[in-house]
């Protein structure tokens, strides 16, 4: 598939591999200490979801989001940053529970911060592209970042995170 053909102007489209291995043979290595950056609105629809998530949530997660809540005082783009327990995502239970949560209801994306349901595509200066090792000064060393770990094209494994950015660049211009 060309980039020319895309929602979205995806830089790296001709030659990016990617393929989210989680539940075969990973165990969801991007959601530790995986620390994305919520805007209020998703601070608000994460916080209305709360009663259906909780029961969701690791015993040691739903104690911390219980006292302190599911904000750190960390800040990454402006925006206070999801917090981290035993290593992993406060929201994080052998998967995301945000994604289970929006699954049930129809739309894995609905509760998702924007940085985890577009992972691993990123806005650049020229348009989107999927993160990769080598790529535009990439430093998170996961395997599945590494090009040669799969030979899958990115704009086919990625297609439902090419559709949502093209939704938010839509939503952005109004």
């Amino acid at each position: 598939m060309s980039r020319h053909t895309l929602p979205v102007l995806v830089t790296n489209a001709e030659t990016a591999t990617f393929e989210c291995i989680f539940g075969r043979g990973c165990d969801g290595i991007c959601c530790r200490n995986g620390r994305p950056s919520i805007d209020p609105s998703e601070q608000a629809t994460i916080t209305a979801a709360l009663p259906r998530l909780r029961p969701l949530l690791r015993p040691e997660a739903r104690k911390l989001i219980d006292t302190a809540g599911f904000l750190s005082r960390r800040t990454k783009l402006g925006n206070p940053m999801l917090r981290v327990v035993a290593g992993w995502c406060v929201l994080f239970n052998r998967g995301c529970t945000l994604h289970r949560l929006g699954a049930e209801d129809g739309d894995p994306y609905r509760y998702k911060p924007l940085q985890c349901a577009l992972f691993p595509l990123e806005r650049g200066e020229e348009g989107w592209y999927v993160r990769q090792w080598g790529y535009n000064g990439e430093k998170w060393d996961l395997f599945c970042l590494n090009p040669r770990q799969s030979d899958k094209p990115a704009v086919a494994s990625l297609a439902s995170e090419i559709a949502l950015a093209s939704r938010v660049e839509a939503d952005a211009r109004g």
